[in-house]
């Protein structure tokens, strides 16, 4: 039964099999020796090749064979009579190794295998078939192989067909065009049978003659207008014996599916020269920083005034700050300051007139700063409690500050600037808004006049380690500042502080003749001066502990300490003893039994004696001093050299009395029993208070409370008053304090004289040009940015110098663009120390009204982030772009700009939040460079922007390197085409598909610029608001 399974059914045709002899392969195929198969070439198929196939070549295998007696039906984009030649561009791309970028080359030439549909134009072949039977020839040929493939149509039936081998393939122009030429040494060709020329019909058969007469050479020339020649010795006989042409006429259609890379001819467009960019854009930066530095030079030697000529003014600017002036008569009742639950100041009372000095001594930690700072109403962190009036009313603190001056201990002045600009600045900011230029100048100069400065006035200020003015000069400079806006108080912490004792006397004795002359008020902190120094001061506040001691007429001072029973010693400068009697005085009178000395003291070296009333020399009984002929004081400054020749004399007996007379020790000779010391404290507090006590009980204390409540009911009784128009008390109470025999304080409308001072437009520009003149005159950090950025730039343009549109091409680009992103993002930590060593500057200008926060900010921003760090990256990048050979266009040229602009603005925005909100400069430099490395970290070429984990892909976001870099980076590649070789291609790589990769998005340019917008605009607005609100004095 298995047997009879096997054989075959009844009229089955044997198998086909090519290795046998019934069953050859047409089209001289090959025959596959493992499954005897015939191997047909494209457009032929069946089991031995030879019917044709249809459909399109890209289906491969899958054609689907021609049925018998119909014409094929190719698919679109497909041409000829079995659909092997290619029409259109698109329908190559599936036989491309690339799968794009496929092109249907119809030049003729074969460059892998190349196809042709062509109709025989010999007229006598034509007119013997007849109009119903078209002859044609397809024409293949294989580069590889070296072989090509001839049949003969008639009708779209073939009739024969011929093999050529050893085939060369050329193209050449000669002079009536391009001529394309294949050459065959070799050629057979075979009937088929029963068809048109091969003996259909009784018609004639040109079998023998293919088989025996046909053997080569073969060729096949086609000009640019595709008409074409087949020409082979004996069918070339064949055709003149039987048609009478000399060869075979062709207009063909030829069609090859290749890479446009591969396409004869075909050459990659050159990339645009950049020879010339390069040039100029190297040259004019060279120029711009020589053009810069010359720049440089020239101004940081201009002098800073600007002539020495005469200052005309007009008549009635002359005496404008004099005639619109109200004197001051700062008076405080009361004053008590506590801080962490701390008491610091305790009932302190005190008064000074116009034309006066007033002097605030004590110990260290007596209190003598905070009194001043509240005094000056300066910002402080704990409680105030206490009454301060201007000529007996009360003031707000917008309209105090603009008729006050204030000079800090320590002198901080920008060094870049000469004592001339410095003043003239202070004058321009500060001084009233209706005032001319001229005016503010000469106002000036009469300052620098007044203390003695005006020989140094071309001479900056400097800076620690440099060649500057003197420190005395500079403590002149500073209270210059605050004098030239003739302030009716001008307050001054420690103005002898660091001077040698010429020069602090020098700056008291100014300060006396200023305050006397033009009727200004003057108070001060000072600590143990000089005898002649003291001798100087109107009036005195002295503070122990936060106690009031004393407060009243400096005169009355060594009276009312001897009737408490502690007078000042002979030959014992007053300074001095006030100090020591508020610290030690009273311990060793109990333990070595010694008295006080009932020497009544005399006047002798500034210090105060009881002899007389007017107990300094030359001095009346109102605390004024007396007049000379000249309208001089008597206290001339020779008299108080004499002084001072005398306290050197006496300075052995002055000694001498320290220990004996008074009875003072030092700590260390007190015992080292701890009841001993407690013992000792106990008395020091007792006699503090009786000092204290005693005061609080004297009639001085009540005469200035007195003072002030009558300054005060006058203003107040003025403030009421329907019938005075000039703003001066009324009669009644002028007629009341007229029979008390008090003296009459004057009253104006106002408690104080104010003006409009500079607009933020002037203040602006002043600011503009002091930030300009600071960079220019200290020249180094700016060309550190400058220099650095060019040199960086030709480093860069060298080693990345005309990069290549292909795969290591775009790693260049991308190391690049990093690089520049992070090289500009650390470059603006160099804004930190700019804005620390500023801090301090501004703080006390602003405290001291020169002008506003947003004012100095924008300054800040635009001439100095501008120029030092947008500038340089801009020049930096302009050098990079030609020598790097980025892509070319004027668009992308300048959105590739915008990104560098807005990329820094970004970065020092960052710099300076941090440097604003953190005093510290390595806290803050910390900080951003932290910032900057996480920046960095999420930029998205260290990391891939797919390979973040969900959770933290929200971190991207707050990295302003990833809006940066990936903006330049689709700026540069989105629509580059990158040549990756494979497949021995140079296969075209879209550039949005490179970015897609790396995880960047091509289309969010504008997106990113947005979000770098944004977030700089967010780090200015906070570092302003920081400034605005913390940044400021606290004391």
């Amino acid at each position: 039964m298995a047997a009879e399974g096997l054989h075959a059914p009844e009229n089955c045709p044997p198998c086909f099999n090519c290795h046998l002899d019934a069953f050859p392969c047409s089209h001289f195929a090959l025959c596959n020796p493992y499954d005897g198969r015939c191997t047909c070439s494209p457009g032929f198929g069946g089991d031995n090749c030879s019917i044709p196939v249809c459909g399109a070549l890209s289906d491969g295998r899958d054609r689907p064979q021609r049925k018998e007696d119909e014409k094929c039906q190719c698919k679109d984009g497909w041409g000829g009579i079995n659909c092997n030649v290619c029409q259109a561009d698109h329908i190559c791309d599936s036989l491309v190794p690339s799968g794009k970028n496929g092109t249907c080359y119809n030049g003729g030439l074969t460059v892998y295998e190349n196809f042709q549909q062509c109709d025989v134009t010999n007229r006598k072949i034509l007119d013997t078939l007849g109009p119903g039977q078209p002859p044609a020839i397809t024409f293949s040929c294989n580069s590889q192989n070296k072989t090509c493939d001839f049949q003969f149509w008639v009708d779209e039936v073939e009739s024969f067909y011929c093999h050529l081998d050893e085939c060369t393939f050329a193209q050449e122009l000669q002079n009536d065009g391009i001529v394309t030429t294949y050459k065959c040494p070799k050629i057979e060709c075979s009937c088929i049978p029963d068809r048109m020329l091969c003996g259909k019909d009784g018609s004639v058969n040109i079998d023998d003659f293919l088989a025996e007469e046909i053997h080569g050479p073969a060729d096949f020339i086609c000009d640019e207008n595709h008409k074409c020649t087949f020409e082979e010795p004996a069918m070339n006989e064949l055709i003149m014996d039987m048609f009478g042409d000399p060869a075979i006429y062709l207009t063909c259609q030829s069609g090859e599916c290749l890479h446009y890379t591969q396409v004869p001819g075909f050459v990659r467009p050159p990339r645009p020269d950049y020879t010339m960019a390069i040039i100029l854009s190297i040259g004019g930066v060279l120029a711009f920083l020589i053009g810069l530095g010359v720049a440089v030079w020239y101004l940081s030697r201009k002098p800073g005034s600007t002539d020495h000529g005469y200052i005309v003014l007009p008549d009635d600017e002359t005496s404008k700050l004099m005639t619109e002036h109200i004197p001051a008569t700062l008076m405080f009742k009361q004053m008590n300051y506590t801080i962490g639950g701390k008491e610091i100041l305790n009932d302190i009372s005190g008064l000074v007139k116009p034309g006066q000095v007033m002097a605030i001594m004590g110990a260290s930690g007596a209190g003598k700063t905070s009194l001043l700072d509240i005094l000056a109403r300066r910002h402080k962190s704990g409680t105030i409690q206490g009454q301060i009036y201007v000529n007996g009313r009360t003031v707000s603190n917008e309209e105090y500050k603009r008729v006050v001056g204030y000079v800090d201990q320590e002198d901080t002045l920008m060094p870049t600037l000469t004592v001339y600009e410095t003043i003239l600045y202070s004058a321009l900011l500060r001084l009233p808004r209706d005032m001319s230029f001229e005016a503010k100048r000469y106002r000036v100069m009469e300052t620098m006049s007044e203390l003695g400065i005006l020989s140094i006035k071309d001479m900056r200020i400097g800076s620690s380690g440099q060649r500057s003015i003197s420190g005395g000069e500079k403590r002149r400079v500073s209270i210059a500042c605050e004098l030239v806006t003739s302030p009716s108080i001008l307050f001054l912490d420690e103005p002898t502080s660091g001077l040698d004792s010429y020069n602090a006397y020098n700056v008291v004795e100014c300060l006396v003749t200023l305050a006397r002359t033009y009727n200004r008020t003057v108070v001060c902190t000072i600590h143990q001066p000089r005898s002649n120094i003291f001798a100087l001061f109107d009036q005195l506040v002295l503070l122990a502990k936060g106690q009031l001691v004393y407060s009243g007429e400096t005169r009355l001072l060594n009276p009312h300490l001897q009737s408490l029973g502690h007078p000042c010693p002979e030959g014992f400068n007053m300074a001095d003893y006030m100090i020591d009697l508020t610290m030690y005085s009273g311990r060793s009178k109990n333990r070595n039994g010694l008295e006080d000395s009932s020497q009544q003291p005399t006047m002798e070296d500034g210090g105060i004696g009881t002899s007389s009333s007017t107990a300094l020399s030359g001095s009346t009984g109102s605390g004024t001093p007396a007049l000379g002929p000249d309208g001089q004081p008597l206290l001339t400054r020779a008299s108080k050299l004499d002084a001072r020749e005398r306290d050197r004399s006496r300075s052995a007996r002055a000694r001498k009395a320290r220990n004996t007379t008074i009875g003072i020790d030092p700590p260390s000779a007190l015992y080292d029993d701890s009841d001993a010391v407690e013992e000792e404290e106990a008395l020091a507090n007792a006699h503090l208070q009786s000092l204290v006590e005693g005061f609080q009980q004297s009639t001085i204390l009540a005469e200035v409370e007195q003072e002030i409540d009558t300054a005060i009911q006058a203003a107040a009784a003025s403030s009421v008053s329907n019938g005075n128009d000039n703003g001066m008390s009324s009669p009644e109470f002028q007629q009341q304090q007229q029979g008390s025999g008090q003296e009459q304080p004057i009253l104006f409308e106002k408690a104080v004289a104010t003006y409009q001072r500079a607009s933020w437009w002037t203040q602006f520009k002043i600011l503009a040009d002091r930030t300009l003149k600071n960079i220019y005159r200290d020249p180094m950090l700016m060309f550190s940015h400058y220099v650095t950025s060019i040199f960086l730039g030709l480093l860069c343009g060298a080693l990345f110098f005309k990069v290549t549109n292909d795969i290591p091409g775009f790693q260049n680009r991308m190391g690049v663009f990093f690089f520049m992103c992070a090289l500009f993002g650390f470059s603006c930590l160099s804004l930190l120390p700019s804005f620390a060593h500023e801090r301090i500057l501004f703080v006390r200008e602003r405290a001291n009204g020169y002008y506003s926060p947003f004012t100095y900010f924008i300054t800040k921003v635009m001439f100095d982030i501008v120029p030092l760090r947008v500038i340089p990256p801009m020049l930096m990048g302009l050098i990079i772009y030609n020598m790097v050979g980025l892509v070319d266009g004027w668009k992308e040229f300048g959105k590739f700009f915008l990104v560098l602009v807005l990329f820094n603005l970004t970065a020092s925005g960052i710099c300076l939040m941090i440097g604003i909100m953190f005093e510290a400069v390595g806290v803050a430099n910390l900080l951003s460079s932290l910032i900057m490395l996480f920046s960095m970290l999420f930029g998205g070429l260290l990391l891939n922007k797919e390979s973040i984990p969900a959770k933290l892909s929200w971190l991207q976001k707050l990295s302003f390197f990833n809006f940066a870099f990936e903006a330049l980076l689709v700026n540069e590649i989105t629509f580059l085409q990158l040549i990756q070789k494979e497949y021995g291609l140079e296969i075209d790589v879209p550039g949005a598909v490179i970015l897609s990769v790396f995880g960047f998005n091509s289309g969010a340019y504008w997106t990113d610029l947005r979000n770098l917008g944004i977030m700089a605009g967010t780090f200015f607005t906070v570092a302003f608001i920081w400034l605005q609100f913390r940044v400021n004095e606290r004391r």
